[in-house]
């Protein structure tokens, strides 16, 4: 079946493929300003799970998704010259379980977020799933400046360098890409009558819930999954994400935790002696030689931070890391168990560790620049709350960071004046409807998200021990029951709008 862009189109056959990815991010707590990085099933590698969605994706066709593009302007928000520049968003489109435009079928519509849309198609149990049981057309959207998405000669690289094109990559932007994307699909297919639900995990999910507010003309619900949108402005400590990666180690072995909180100043201790980063490089079996200690403390960060993260069953990474720190098989001391950790984590022991596992360039890069534009987050730890150094918030520098790199101040009140933030509860009743916000509690971005129902079409519901958007992810014959029964409210609410929705539509036409 072929669609008819109103500007440009290019149709290519597309095979789904499936990449667990190391990907997370932090800078803070560490040797930069900023915030743990977001993103879908970029944490723990579970083998388990990854057996299954590989299973899934080999009984598809290659067939089943399509690849398209369409011609989206540069800036949607003035009529400068350059605003009538336009680039190629792609998008993916699954049409084998859709009901078609006759019947008025919904239309399911996940927004990519800080990376390729290749990481999402495949991947997203709850598209696939609802798709089939709705009789819905499954389409994923990438986010510009991401994937395929750059601008008219560009690479990706060469577009977050220049000033004059970078500042186009924001999330209002990214917003109206998706608007226009689906009142054009909508209009191509003659589907005007088909309902559209839009759905994200973590940044993704963010999109999703303001989309909904943004544009409640286009969607008629949202699904938001582990979506943070708390963390800015001071809304919540600055503490929250830390403190919850620490209680997750606390509940996984109080010993554990203990380890972890007295090897920061260890590793100085260790350090400071004459060969000391050379000793350490040789513990912790680094592929290149310390240059100083806090390389060594920002992989150890990031590697419990993506632990709790993504603290899935059925291995639970946090309880895996504490069995292998506890058992100390690498010695007694404490590096030596700390180390023990890390070889747990990777299921086997490696001829090195590279420091850098857990950075990926394209994500790193646009969401340095994202954090450093609108999405500014005030997070840091200390030693009385958290298992980690004390390190404080300093404004200024992250400021100085953002100027120096890319020549910009931050805006870390935006996020609350375009999309509201204070008293949010309040503002989302009064304007807000159709939005599901998931949490799994073990992730410690479920601290800056909506946890509680604010009314009875804005619905949150959590999981004790779920972690970041596992509700959204392929399902597994494995899957805990509470997990299940996540996965089903979500379905039953979505049917309750669907229901209401062609009631309406059979009312007032």
């Amino acid at each position: 079946m072929a669609i008819r862009a109103p500007r440009s189109f290019q149709a290519t056959l597309w095979l789904p493929c499936l990449f667990i990815l190391l990907l997370f991010v932090t800078f803070t707590c560490a040797s930069q300003p900023g915030r743990p990085r977001l993103g879908v099933r970029r944490g723990y590698n579970n083998r388990a799970q990854n057996r299954h969605s590989q299973s899934l994706i080999a009984t598809r066709s290659k067939n089943d998704y399509q690849t398209f593009y369409y011609d989206q302007p540069l800036d949607h928000f003035n009529y400068q010259p350059e605003s009538y520049t336009t680039f190629r968003q792609r998008y993916i489109v699954n049409f084998t379980h859709w009901g078609g435009a006759k019947k008025a079928a919904p239309i399911f519509v996940y927004l990519g977020g800080e990376s390729s849309s290749d990481d999402d198609v495949g991947s997203i149990g709850f598209m696939v799933d609802n798709a089939r049981r709705f009789g819905g057309l499954e389409v994923y959207a990438e986010h510009r400046f991401y994937g395929q998405s750059i601008p008219h000669g560009f690479t990706r690289e060469g577009a977050l360098k220049n000033a004059t094109i970078r500042g186009y990559c924001s999330s209002n932007q990214a917003l109206a890409d998706y608007a226009e994307l689906i009142v054009s699909l909508k209009k191509n297919l003659s589907a005007d009558s088909s309902p559209v639900l839009v759905a994200g995990g973590s940044y993704s999910g963010e999109l999703a819930a303001w989309f909904r507010l943004k544009y409640p003309h286009i969607a008629m619900g949202a699904l938001a999954s582990s979506a943070p949108i708390l963390y800015f402005d001071d809304l919540v400590p600055p503490n929250s994400y830390y403190v919850v990666v620490t209680q997750d180690f606390q509940e996984a072995s109080w010993s554990c935790y203990e380890t972890v909180k007295s090897s920061w100043s260890e590793i100085d201790r260790v350090a400071a002696k004459p060969n000391g980063l050379s000793e350490l490089s040789k513990k912790f079996k680094t592929c290149k030689p310390l240059k100083k200690a806090s390389e060594l403390k920002d992989y150890l960060n990031s590697l419990y931070s993506v632990a709790a993260q993504y603290d899935s069953p059925p291995d639970y990474p946090v309880d895996t890391v504490c069995r292998g720190i506890d058992g100390g098989a690498n010695g007694t001391d404490i590096l030596g168990r700390i180390f023990s950790g890390v070889v747990a984590y990777y299921g086997k022991s490696r001829k090195c560790y590279d420091l850098g596992e857990f950075f990926s360039s394209e994500t790193l890069d646009g969401w340095d620049w994202q954090t450093c534009n609108e999405e500014v987050t005030i997070i840091g730890c200390g030693p009385n709350e958290t298992m980690f150094p004390e390190i404080s918030y300093d404004y200024k520098d992250y400021k100085d960071y953002c100027v120096h790199k890319f020549g910009v101040e931050p805006a870390p009140h935006w996020v609350t004046t375009y999309y509201g933030g204070e008293h949010i509860k309040r503002v989302l009743h009064k304007f807000g409807s159709n939005i599901i916000f998931t949490n799994g509690l073990r992730d410690p971005y479920s601290s800056a998200g909506i946890l509680e129902d604010i009314s009875d079409t804005l619905v949150a519901l959590t999981t004790k021990n779920g972690s970041h958007t596992l509700d959204i992810l392929n399902a597994s014959e494995d899957d805990p029951d509470w997990l299940v029964d996540q996965r089903l409210k979500i379905t039953k609410i979505i049917e309750q709008w669907f229901n209401k929705y062609f009631e309406d539509l059979r009312k007032f036409g």
